[in-house]
């Protein structure tokens, strides 16, 4: 397992020699010492994906080629499947059969924008007079991609995937949680056949290595997931560069359940929407609203279920509830849960658990009688956490669910077909599943309303935000 940072094709340390723990959320054990970076590494790094960019060898690379490079890697990251899944439950804390869905996505996005690689083109321009008018679209430069802890590998491969795909060349930074499986993607990068330069991975702290990849004047552009906070200071630094920028944020997402649902699909759904991936998602259908005649027999059926979501070692293949991804991140979300007694109704879990004596393990956890004001409503959680809400008509239940400053995704659970398409349109978010929820592909672009963010991940419109556009006039 490689440690050090990955600059132009080679591992090297940090230049300041320094070194962190990356911790087993699990077992509390100290996994692996990784190298840190800071302003010097990453300027070191600039320059290489700078120079990289401005080479003929990579200028000059046919674009079908830059898709086989992608295919290539997608390949062998398959080949490679349950070694890199197990090394994002060992420092992400999640079960093992949710890190293996995770990484099969992250094959899927890299195969998809290797196909797009040779498909990106401009167009024709019918202008007024004797001119040939024309568009290229041409990639915008060096790319920082700034991913979390909460789907390492996933999250980075929608950023570093498109990137590549269009032509510029690619930093990425992950968190300081899971740097694992992104420094084991850069060996399949290297085994690919990339180019030096072209992909780098940097680990390191947010304050440090990230702020200094979004304030560097090298970089052009600055893709971000994370917190609402944080990001609106990516974006504040990045304005001093005039730095390309695209958000995906926060959320507090709507999973609505109406009377006329299937109640026994919308129940699990419901419980997947917030207990998936430990609540620690950024879609996570953390607002339950049900409407007023069904909310009782749904919350008692809720309750029950999550009961039965015992935590456990998260590479026992029958676990489905792994731990939270740090000490600090339990701390967060169990401060919400006491303000949640004081403020709705518990109705299940709701302390933290060990296992084996060890462990940041969190209760799946449901509140009723939840009410817009409360903190375990209006506040992300990034937790196992469940607001349960109730509203009595089709329009109450729309205001319910855009009663807040986020907008990043919302789950309808209704058997009539023209009210989840009316639903759909009046919800003021990015993606809305009508009877499911967290089903996600490469194709199907992802982002926010609000303070969740703008821009896309995923779909061709990522690609969108690595491309300029030029305009090109020919006198006739």
């Amino acid at each position: 397992m490689k440690t050090d940072l990955f600059i132009n094709n080679d591992w090297r340390s940090a230049a300041s020699g320094d070194r962190f723990d990356v911790v087993n959320p699990a077992t509390e054990e100290v996994i692996a010492q990784v190298a840190k970076a800071n302003e010097d590494d990453v300027d070191m790094t600039v320059d290489s994906a700078r120079a990289c960019f401005e080479s003929d060898a990579w200028q000059q690379m046919n674009a079908r080629d830059r898709g086989r490079l992608l295919t290539k890697a997608a390949d062998l990251l398959a080949e490679r499947l349950p070694d890199v899944a197990k090394l994002e439950t060992l420092e992400n804390g999640k079960v093992l059969f949710e890190s293996k869905i995770d990484i099969s996505m992250s094959v899927e996005t890299l195969r998809y924008y290797g196909g797009w690689a040779d498909k990106i083109t401009g167009e024709t321009l019918p202008v007024n007079g004797p001119f040939f008018a024309y568009t290229l679209r041409e990639p915008v430069g060096v790319v920082g991609a700034i991913v979390p802890w909460n789907f390492p590998l996933n999250i980075a491969t929608w950023k570093f995937a498109p990137a590549l795909a269009a032509g510029c060349t690619v930093i990425l930074k992950p968190a300081s949680e899971t740097p694992l499986t992104a420094l084991a993607m850069a060996e399949i990068m290297l085994e690919a056949g990339f180019p030096p330069g072209a992909f780098n991975v940097l680990p390191g702290g947010g304050s440090t290595a990230g702020a200094a990849l979004v304030k560097h004047p090298g970089v052009d552009k600055i893709s971000f997931t994370g917190s609402t906070e944080i990001g609106k200071q990516v974006m504040r630094d990045g304005a001093e560069t005039v730095k390309r920028v695209t958000l995906e944020l926060g959320g507090k997402s709507p999973n609505i359940i109406f009377a006329d649902a299937d109640l026994k699909s919308a129940i699990r759904g419901a419980q997947n929407g917030i207990f998936y991936g430990k609540g620690e998602v950024c879609a996570a259908g953390s607002r339950l609203l049900v409407q007023r005649s069904v909310k009782d027999q749904v919350v008692e059926q809720l309750a029950e279920r999550s009961k039965k979501l015992e935590p456990g070692d998260p590479l026992d293949k029958n676990t489905r509830m792994g731990a939270v991804v740090s000490k600090k991140q339990q701390e967060t979300v169990l401060s919400y849960i006491e303000s949640g007694k004081r403020e709705a109704t518990l109705v299940a879990g709701g302390s933290a658990r060990e296992v084996n004596g060890k462990g940041y393990f969190i209760e799946a956890t449901v509140f009723d009688d939840a009410k817009p004001g409360m903190k375990i409503v209006d506040e992300e959680i990034f937790g196992p956490v469940l607001a349960v809400l109730s509203f009595d008509d089709v329009e109450e239940g729309i205001a319910l669910a855009n009663e807040t400053i986020f907008g990043l995704a919302a789950g309808i659970w209704t058997k009539d077909i023209q009210k989840a398409h009316r639903v759909a349109r009046s919800i003021k978010a990015g993606t809305v599943w009508i009877n499911t929820y967290n089903m996600y592909d490469p194709a199907a672009p992802f982002g926010g309303y609000k303070a969740s963010g703008y821009g896309r991940d995923l779909g061709r419109e990522s690609l969108d935000g690595f491309l300029e556009t030029k305009t090109v006039w020919v006198a006739l």
